[in-house]
């Protein structure tokens, strides 16, 4: 498999899709891969942390038991917390093949590396054993997905230069952030030559859902969703193998087939109009939470950290009563703001380096006074 079967810019980000009481909607998600390959897309993209591994399953009822393999191109990955030891490793592999329903992946990276777990696939030999694996042909392509420093980066491309490919958070809100530093990873990865994979590119829903202001400022062009602004910037700049998107009705299917089809990059109005909505954004002062949710597993309070951070954004951006509402919904089966003992290991694995301590404290005045 070349990277150039690669069909499209679009990639189908398996992490959020189409739910019916608790359980992925398999009618809905066959409906939207259908319509996905239709129209000429083939890259399917997940990991088994996804949906709490419903997202590999949902992937073979409604996609590999369905088509043929050389119709599709899938990537998955190894998270570290699903291993302690290189023995570990192998049998997960094998078991993620069968949860998805395939002999091999196209891609297959080791998962949001970061100057924390990196000495932890470098002891327990991950990238070594992904190797081996490759070399079997149960690997086509191996790489990784990334939320660090461009320095870590760059270490990790010089110690295993058998990297092919990085996957990197990549939009035009983090574009010039110092904390995600989305500019300064891309131009590692081109140093390197590594095509790119871009996952984030509407932020979490954020550059979606964004005050009407900035709204405005992308509806008066008239060309287009406000999402699709955010992904065809991100898949406008060189050595964009494709862009993720986490769909989870047919709407949005619909809205991203629309303009990803035919793929045309931002023009200089365009871009003007981003760069606007940018420094609207950055004035209202929002906590950029992507709610990839890895914070809230090892939470010792329960505490839905990405719902309550959400809460909060409204509330400043809109001071609908509404916010009060959902946080009341958020902290029922889960730990309030307040109930945070500042033990650190949400910020230890957020990708977003975010001050969560500090930031609670502030939802805790905001919803609990």
């Amino acid at each position: 498999m070349n990277m150039e079967n690669v069909k499209k810019k679009l990639a189908f980000g398996c992490m959020r899709l189409p739910m019916k009481d608790g359980r992925v909607d398999e009618l809905q998600f066959c409906k939207m891969v259908d319509r996905f390959i239709e129209e000429g897309f083939n890259y399917f993209d997940t990991a088994h942390g996804y949906i709490c591994g419903q997202s590999e399953t949902a992937i073979r009822s409604c996609l590999t038991s369905r088509y043929p393999r050389e119709s599709y191109i899938l990537t998955d990955k190894l998270t570290d917390s699903y291993f302690n030891k290189q023995e570990d490793i192998r049998p997960f592999f094998e078991n993620q093949l069968k949860w998805c329903g395939v002999d091999y992946f196209d891609f297959y990276l080791m998962h949001a590396q970061s100057a924390g777990n990196y000495p932890k696939f470098k002891a327990c030999r991950a990238y070594e054993t992904a190797l081996e694996l490759k070399a079997e042909g149960k690997i086509k392509h191996f790489g990784i997905s990334f939320h660090d420093t461009a320095e870590m980066l760059e270490q990790i491309l010089t110690d295993y230069p058998q990297i092919e490919v990085v996957q990197i958070q990549f939009n035009y809100l983090d574009y010039n952030d110092p904390a995600v530093q989305s500019r300064k990873v891309y131009e590692v990865c081109r140093r390197f030559s590594k095509p790119v994979l871009v996952m984030e590119p509407v932020k979490g829903g954020n550059l979606v859902n964004m005050p009407e202001e900035a709204k405005k400022v992308l509806e008066d062009l008239h060309g287009g969703s406000t999402a699709s602004y955010a992904v065809r910037f991100a898949a406008g700049f060189d050595g964009m193998l494709c862009v993720l998107s986490g769909m989870s009705d047919l709407a949005q299917l619909e809205d991203n087939i629309s303009y990803m089809k035919d793929f045309r990059p931002l023009d200089k109005t365009e871009l003007a109009a981003v760069n606007k909505v940018v420094d609207i954004l950055h004035s209202k002062k929002l906590i950029p939470c992507t709610a990839c949710r890895y914070c809230v597993a090892g939470c010792p309070k329960k505490i839905s950290i990405p719902d309550l951070f959400s809460c909060l954004n409204t509330k400043e951006l809109t001071h609908d009563w509404n916010a009060d509402c959902y946080y009341s919904v958020h902290t029922q089966s889960g730990g309030r703001a307040s109930d945070c003992i500042k033990c650190g290991k949400c910020e230890e694995i957020c990708p977003q380096h975010l001050p969560i301590r500090e930031l609670l404290v502030s939802v805790a005045k905001k919803f609990e006074n």
